[in-house]
């Protein structure tokens, strides 16, 4: 497929109000609906079963949706205390292990918490974190899932697009997981949020390109969502009804299409995921002149 792919992280609600109850019925929900992608969710740790991951991945097989995982977490690449670095990878692995089944090609990766440190020894942590969890996906042979790190909400974490794009920058088989509502939230100043015109998405954009490069910046993984923020920075998600909070799709949309990018395109928004990731997917064919 050579245009962007959207869909919902996790089920809308109105998945369940359909009537369907297992995710194994979801691929198919989802194509009717016209979307293309689905980011199955294991924030709170990696639970599905074996025989449920292989349902959900031969359907998405068979309704061509992309899928997607992600990491639980608590995950923190910033630790440098060896029992967190183990808890990094082993979390990792099992995500791994389980996108296997799913089919999943792609596993998203939060940063971490900044604490008691310096900025630049966090990042020096997250770097050889990094490496450990590379390392140990090679040892597992778990290589068929790209890790996507991903840019943050909140202003003491770990996560700016500049810093995901360095970290990402080392190692070619990373990927960026650009989440505009988090960027929007953690930039915020008193007028608001600052992700919501075309200049900031064409720098940004831009940033990724000289640091990455055209070619894997066109294939980033992204997350999408209106948040509510404070002076820290995230507070919660929303839907697309907010009109308070943003960011808005079009600018995105807009800069998306005239670069000719093919992201997946994963939206969070609280409840309506499905159905706002469809409202992404017509705003970017209304950019696109379709």
């Amino acid at each position: 497929m050579t245009e962007p792919r959207f869909g919902p992280a996790g089920n809308s609600e109105s998945f369940a109000a359909a009537g369907f109850k297992k995710s194994e019925d979801a691929p198919a929900w989802l194509a009717q609906m016209g979307l293309t992608a689905f980011e199955y969710q294991c924030g709170r740790g990696v639970r599905c079963g074996e025989e449920t991951a292989l349902k959900i991945g031969a359907a998405a097989k068979q309704h061509g949706i992309r899928m997607s995982i992600h990491a639980p977490y608590f995950i923190n690449l910033s630790s440098e205390e060896s029992e967190r670095m183990e808890k990094n990878v082993g979390y990792v692995l099992e995500t791994a292990r389980l996108a296997v089944p799913l089919g999943a090609t792609r596993m998203v990766v939060h940063c971490g918490g900044q604490g008691k440190l310096t900025r630049d020894r966090a990042m020096r942590n997250s770097h050889a974190n990094v490496k450990n969890i590379l390392r140990a996906l090679d040892e597992a042979h778990l290589t068929g899932c790209t890790v996507c790190l991903e840019t943050m909400g909140k202003k003491s974490v770990l996560g700016t697009a500049a810093e995901v794009c360095e970290l990402v920058a080392a190692d070619d088989r990373l990927l960026p997981c650009i989440d505009f509502g988090h960027l929007n939230a953690r930039l915020t100043c008193r007028t608001g949020g600052r992700m919501n015109t075309r200049e900031e998405v064409a720098a940004l954009f831009d940033l990724m390109e000289n640091t990455i490069g055209r070619e894997r910046t066109a294939k980033l993984h992204a997350h999408f969502s209106h948040i509510e923020y404070n002076d820290k920075g995230e507070v919660r998600h929303l839907t697309f009804a907010d009109t308070v909070y943003g960011p808005d799709f079009a600018p995105v949309a807009a800069e998306t299409a005239v670069r000719g990018y093919t992201p997946t395109f994963i939206c969070e928004s609280a409840g309506t995921q499905a159905e706002d990731a469809l409202a992404m997917k017509r705003c970017y064919q209304t950019c696109k002149g379709e």
